[in-house]
């Protein structure tokens, strides 16, 4: 949603500009309509990429259906990054971390927890994130 700096006639009006941008302020994010936090989807990638990918988009449309907005940056990255490449792979787990610091949430799907995403898990500790762990079925899992 974006405020205009003008009014209703055209005019410019910083005071009923300001006091817009005050109340949007104001409003409690997560209590707005229109929220939508951002998580951070934790899945295996290596071991059989082929179905571990279908598997992430599953995972990504669930998240979609929760009403948040889904990252999985493993979806994106080795379409123009090298994972077998040891300075590659290090600089998208840097990005990952990057990434990761701007979701709400970390969610981790599957049985399966891989070096990297122990990683993440480690570094979404670090960050204070929520946490949450959901089976390849999609059931949330209460530790």
């Amino acid at each position: 949603m974006s405020i205009s700096k003008k009014n209703g006639e055209g005019y410019y009006d910083p005071t009923g500009y300001d006091a817009l941008i005050n109340v949007m302020k104001s409003e409690d994010p997560k209590k707005r309509s229109d929220y939508k936090p951002m998580v951070y989807v934790c899945s295996p990638y290596s071991g059989d990429v082929d179905q571990n990918v279908k598997n992430t988009r599953a995972f990504c449309r669930f998240a979609l259906e929760q009403n948040c907005i889904p990252l999985a940056p493993h979806l994106l990255f080795p379409q123009f990054m090298d994972d077998d490449n040891p300075v590659e792979r290090d600089m998208a787990m840097f990005m990952n971390y990057v990434l990761l610091g701007k979701c709400s949430e970390l969610w981790v799907f599957g049985h399966t927890v891989s070096k990297g995403m122990r990683q993440e898990i480690q570094k979404a500790r670090q960050y204070g994130k929520i946490i949450r762990y959901f089976t390849a079925d999609l059931e949330e899992v209460v530790l």
